[in-house]
């Protein structure tokens, strides 16, 4: 997160302002410059056309408390303001406004989705003191869901393994990727997907980076891989198709601002030449 924010629960009774980020789905209420939206006052904010719906504390910004609002209903956009998806804001590198407003989202969904016990059905409320969700009947406590998902460029000399989805848009290709099954460590999830999706084998992952994802709620951690052995066999639905692409001539590719084009390029500029179109989606 950002050095400035502080993730734990905090006393923020006494604030006399607050940062409200306001949601539909996965689009953000924004400036049409992607800037910071301004912290208001308690009262300017119950007056705003969203200020009678829930907000949901997720941290402090600067000494300022947090708030994630969903909104569903129609209502007036305010001027100067407009709905801006998530994968925009990353794409645009607008980095403060999408890791706040990234976490905002995963807590808003955790909120959402939990309002009732998984165990026994009854309501549940805020924790006292954890950014949680504790059962009125049981007593049961829930934290917010993290899913951790494998991400992994294959690569064979000067040549990299991409793959398509039906899902994407224009033509791009992209990394492999897939979750993390129960009892699996990460580095077997890899060994696991690169086999399933496309029919090959790799030597050992090696660990890049990772990074949080809040589409809803993933961890996307990244791994270099070298071919190993085998032929591209297609296993898996959702693929439509996947081919070596040497460094030179890649095909459409995710923005760098993503995991998977962060691997991309990182491989190709250790091949010594940048190079490969970013999808401007």
């Amino acid at each position: 997160m950002l050095p400035d924010f502080e993730m734990g629960m905090r006393d923020v009774s006494a604030a006399e302002r607050a940062w409200y980020f306001v949601f539909r789905g996965n689009d953000l209420l924004c400036a049409a410059d992607r800037s910071l939206p301004e912290p208001m006052t308690r009262e300017v904010w119950q007056e705003s056309p969203f200020g009678n719906l829930p907000a949901f504390y997720f941290g402090s910004y600067r000494g300022l408390p947090c708030y994630a609002v969903q909104h569903e209903a129609d209502a007036a956009v305010p001027a100067g303001m407009e709905w801006t998806g998530l994968r925009r804001l990353l794409v645009d590198e607008s980095a403060t406004l999408y890791s706040l407003a990234g976490r905002g989202r995963q807590i808003l969904e955790f909120n959402l989705t939990h309002r009732y016990c998984g165990k026994c059905g009854q309501p549940t409320v805020a924790h006292a003191r954890d950014l949680a969700r504790e059962c009125q009947g049981c007593g049961h406590v829930v934290y917010p869901r993290v899913s951790p998902c494998m991400i992994v460029l294959v690569t064979r000399g000067e040549e990299l393994l991409l793959a398509r989805s039906a899902r994407f848009p224009n033509a791009m290709y992209s990394t492999l990727a897939g979750f993390v099954e129960p009892g699996e460590t990460i580095e077997q999830a890899v060994h696991r997907e690169v086999l399933e999706e496309v029919g090959v084998r790799i030597a050992p992952p090696v660990y890049f980076g990772s990074q949080p994802w809040p589409f809803p709620h993933q961890l996307m951690i990244g791994f270099h891989a070298e071919y190993a052995g085998g032929e591209i066999r297609i296993g898996e639905e959702e693929i439509v198709d996947a081919r070596w692409w040497h460094y030179r001539e890649l095909p459409l590719t995710p923005p760098g601002s993503a995991m998977s084009g962060m691997l991309i390029q990182d491989y190709v500029r250790r091949c010594g030449e940048g190079g490969g179109q970013e999808n401007p989606e």
